[in-house]
């Protein structure tokens, strides 16, 4: 059974950069799948951030590609989100998950899925 766990603080002031890692288990991140950044604002839809593949390949949403980064740590299973010069807007709960498909604003793309880390931009 593959698991996903982000980690990563809770609480940042705008202009900082998060940094959010998702430790995966069961599954190693390198082998198959796609693995997603998504993030949902209060009361508003999922929204889908970017995504690495097995291969080592990123894809990002074009919204958000200038401020941006996935990278992963193969030996760790571990892949990671930075996000530039956040906001209050980027204020969310991030989740990170796993499946067949990337690049889509919907849960039943995914097969797997974090429980979801809250994110808070306040000065």
């Amino acid at each position: 059974q593959v698991q996903l766990q982000e980690s990563g603080p809770g609480l940042l002031k705008p202009s900082q950069t998060l940094s959010l890692t998702c430790t995966v288990s069961g599954g190693s991140i390198s082998n198959y799948y796609s693995w997603s950044w998504i993030r949902q604002p209060p009361g508003k839809e999922l929204e889908w951030m970017g995504a690495i593949r097995s291969s080592g390949s990123t894809y990002y949403s074009a919204s958000l590609k200038s401020r941006t980064s996935i990278s992963r740590d193969t030996s760790k299973n571990q892949f990671t989100l930075q996000l530039s010069s956040v906001t209050p807007e980027d204020t969310a709960v991030y989740y990170c998950a796993g499946g067949r498909g990337y690049g889509a604003n919907r849960r039943d793309v995914y097969d797997y899925w974090g429980q979801g880390t809250q994110v808070t931009v306040s000065s």
